[in-house]
């Protein structure tokens, strides 16, 4: 199998230069060129419609990243946009005091997430994970912290520690995904004095393959966070919106304390939430302060409550689910058909191809080169991060990325034969 032209990203390059002069490390986060395939991917987009995207060079994709998660519709969806610009031009969105959409989109959370009575409406999915732990210390009056999962850039729980004191994190314990023996063991020693355990309800850690719960793994941590008083915490920045409307919760019917949202809810606009049961979300009232300029702005608010209605209206997470089992199942199927140690993971929204690892550590270059054909092809993923399926990705979309990925397992079959 012959390998793909290599793209031209000339323009990327150059705005990336120009970058480092001004921004430390020219982008943040992980947009950095290494957090891809530094010299294969552009650095900069120039716009994005429905399922693509086109870069500064005008190279075009089919996308599998959604932004990271928030597109669950499209890029540039009319509905919401117009829904937004009327906001903008007729009413404003940023005043000193509160518009009356709070109360529209709190109301709708609890009707349609099953931990919703009260709700605190923030930025971003850092802001709302901090908050969230704030809210359980100060309705416990306890400190200690049990985590499973990525939950933010904030000082109690980023992987990077520099710059930040380890009196910020020392109270904070990790136990890893669908091993309950793993926070019993913790919780035998810090639950006395654990305020929270703050987890991701469907596995999807970074740089590894995802994870469905065990049979008994939620429900058992559940009973682990009621047998110590702890704050059962769900962090479902990612999974609300996406894998049910009212999240992994709904999906698998064990219900936390208190929920954190974000990413599909406005469909990219930039809204994050805390909410969940009121005796615990009370502790806000008086106990706490929560706060920031930007957080009653309503465009992020109109674009949710919009977003919300189109999804139920379309019945947008039933197509997803529908033509996601039928990719992935194709996708397995020419998986087996090479045997080249590449392995499907996930659930039809949000799935991720990794390959096996072996003493050799051929896994990376296969790796590597599985995810440089691709993007080469035209098809936006990935290695270190799974991808998403939108509403705007039709079959023919999905076909062509499948023929794809048939051609780079060929090529990668035939180069390590």
């Amino acid at each position: 199998m012959k390998e793909t032209k290599k793209l031209n990203i000339t323009k990327s390059r150059e705005l990336f230069e120009e970058a480092t002069t001004l921004i430390p490390g020219g982008v943040l986060g992980a947009r950095k060129p290494g957090d891809f395939i530094d010299g294969e991917y552009p650095i900069f987009l120039e716009s994005g419609k429905g399922c693509r995207l086109t870069d500064v060079d005008g190279n075009k994709f089919i996308d599998f990243l959604c932004g990271y998660g928030p597109i669950i519709l499209g890029y540039r969806e009319e509905e919401v946009d117009a829904a937004v610009y009327k906001q903008i031009k007729e009413k404003g969105f940023c005043f000193t005091l509160t518009q009356k959409f709070q109360n529209e989109l709190a109301k709708k959370l609890t009707r349609i997430v099953p931990s919703s009575e009260m709700s605190i409406f923030l930025k971003t999915g850092s802001d709302a994970t901090t908050a969230s732990i704030r809210i359980a210390r100060a309705h416990t009056n306890k400190l200690k912290v049990m985590r499973c999962g990525y939950h933010g850039w904030h000082d109690w729980c980023v992987e990077m520690k520099g710059g930040i004191p380890s009196k910020f994190y020392e109270d904070v314990y990790e136990f890893q995904y669908n091993k309950l023996d793993q926070l019993e063991n913790l919780m035998a020693t810090h639950g006395d004095e654990t305020a929270a355990i703050i987890m991701t309800p469907f596995g999807h850690p970074n740089h590894q393959k995802m994870q469905t719960p065990a049979p008994g793994f939620l429900e058992g941590v559940r009973k682990i966070a009621d047998k110590y008083g702890a704050v059962l915490i769900y962090d479902e920045i990612r999974t609300c919106f996406r894998l049910s409307m009212g999240g992994a919760q709904k999906l698998y019917g064990v219900t936390p304390d208190l929920t954190v949202l974000g990413k599909a809810m406005a469909n990219g606009y930039p809204i994050s939430v805390v909410t969940g049961k009121k005796n615990v979300m009370m502790a806000a009232e008086s106990k706490l302060f929560i706060s920031s300029t930007f957080f009653p702005n309503s465009e992020a608010f109109v674009a949710a409550l919009k977003t919300i209605e189109i999804m139920e209206r379309e019945n947008v997470l039933w197509n997803i689910w529908k033509k996601g089992e039928r990719f992935m199942k194709n996708i397995r199927a020419v998986i087996d058909k090479y045997n080249v140690g590449a392995e499907l993971t996930g659930v039809a929204p949000m799935f991720y191809i990794t390959f096996k690892k072996d003493e050799t550590g051929a896994y990376k270059s296969k790796r590597k080169d599985f995810y440089t054909q691709l993007i080469r092809k035209g098809f936006f993923f990935t290695p270190f991060h799974h991808a998403y399926i939108s509403y705007r990705h039709t079959e023919e979309d999905l076909g062509l990325t499948l023929t794809a990925i048939d051609e780079t397992l060929a090529f990668i079959k035939d180069k390590y034969q």
